[in-house]
């Protein structure tokens, strides 16, 4: 009998986490043009473009939901930080430390339950953890000669509002859609699919 939990990443799986990490590599890159287009439509409270961020964290718990291997979350985020980076985004090479940090958030959420639980607290708890670590990340390194009480703190906690839900309940919508279509049967998350 195959043992169907064994951490060993298949090819399959790093292909897949590859094609989840470049596409959202693009993805971030776009974002990025649009968080800066968008800027004069938070004046009024700057902190408040932080509800946008979620987006920039959706890899990682997708991953993580998909691949369920332990890596997997910290290596889609990292990548796909990369890849905007190799693009051009305007915060350059320190994109990819920041992917880092904020892949080791859903990381910790997923190792928390041994990599065996995929549902959807599971995947709000990974989302907030990442946003938590790009919370962190920004309050330090970006954020670092803001106002305390009016930026850097609501800044932060709107940035893990968001990626709990964006991320999180949206990377766990996204996971169950493509299982719906089928392109994830040869994944735990696409078998869960047609046991229902």
């Amino acid at each position: 009998m195959r043992d169907n939990t064994t951490t060993r990443w298949r090819t399959l799986d790093v292909v897949i986490a590859a094609v989840i990490a470049v596409a959202f590599g693009v993805i971030f890159w776009a974002w990025g043009l649009l968080w800066r287009a968008v800027d004069p439509a938070f004046a009024f409270f700057p902190a408040g473009q932080a509800i946008m961020y979620g987006v920039w964290l959706v890899p990682a718990v997708l991953g993580g939901l998909v691949i369920r291997k332990p890596g997997a979350a910290l290596f889609c985020e990292a990548v796909a930080a990369t890849v905007s980076a190799l693009l051009g985004a305007e915060w350059g090479g320190i994109t990819i430390v920041q992917g880092l940090i904020q892949g080791l958030g859903a990381e910790v959420a997923f190792a928390a339950f041994r990599y065996r639980s995929f549902r959807l607290p599971t995947a709000l708890l990974a989302g907030a953890l990442t946003g938590l670590g790009a919370a962190l990340f920004d309050f330090f390194v970006w954020n670092v000669d803001y106002a305390l009480g009016s930026y850097r703190v609501p800044y932060a906690l709107l940035t893990v509002v968001s990626a709990a839900a964006v991320a999180g309940a949206g990377g766990w919508a996204l996971t169950r859609a493509l299982a719906g279509t089928g392109v994830l049967d040869r994944f735990p998350a696409g078998r869960e699919r047609a046991a229902i």
